[in-house]
């Protein structure tokens, strides 16, 4: 049976879906920043970002940007009614406080016990770019993942142990991707969906890891 890969925004919708109402939400540069725009109408989340802004909305219409006011990706934002922007060192204060409910991050790996890896992949002469990815990943009340599941040359980004540098040991609950989602458990991974036509066989198979149902 054949199936089709999740796009980047219906991907940022089913990251959206699973954010209770009134959670305080960090979302991460690259994929993440996508769940702004899906964010269900009558629930209430406050996205939050590093840089210092705590009531983020959804992408500007194309001509209507701001750049004095961007997020930590340095993409224009906009701010909902009673939003605000903050110093630096008090947004941090949130993260790692454990004022977060939940912050969603991208990553270059994720072991099935929860290990994230997503700042280095210690190539040589790469550019060191943690930011503020470990105080997030190990502050907020939960860590969620979203990437695709695949490298581009085709090699799981699930793993049973990164061999990249790490970002936070056993703290990611949940990984979304465009094939799945998982949980990450003590135990491994657990199976929360997957898109239609895909067989749990072959999931496990591109996998490479047993994945209960």
């Amino acid at each position: 049976m054949s199936y089709q890969k999740r796009s980047k925004d219906e991907l940022a919708l089913r990251v959206a879906q699973d954010i209770h109402d009134g959670a305080y939400v960090n979302l991460g540069i690259g994929q993440p920043t996508l769940v702004a725009n899906h964010i269900p109408a009558g629930r209430e989340i406050v996205l939050q970002s590093e840089n210092g802004i705590l009531g983020m909305g959804p992408a500007p219409a194309a001509g209507s940007e701001d750049y004095d006011l961007t997020n930590a990706g340095k993409q224009p934002v906009t701010l909902l009614p009673g939003g605000s922007y903050f110093h630096h060192a008090d947004s941090f204060a949130m993260m790692r406080g454990g004022h977060l409910d939940i912050c969603v991050l991208g990553a270059f790996q994720v072991s099935a016990t929860g290990d994230l890896a997503n700042w280095s992949t210690g190539e040589p002469g790469a550019i060191p770019a943690v930011g503020g990815a470990m105080d997030l990943a190990i502050g907020a009340k939960q860590t969620w993942v979203m990437m695709d599941l695949l490298t581009k040359k085709g090699e799981s980004k699930v793993v049973a142990q990164c061999s990249y540098p790490l970002t936070g040991l056993g703290c990611v609950k949940r990984i979304y991707t465009d094939l799945c989602t998982l949980a990450c458990t003590a135990e491994g991974l657990r199976l929360i969906d997957k898109v239609e036509g895909l067989e749990h066989a072959e999931l496990e198979r591109i996998v490479g890891l047993p994945i209960a149902a």
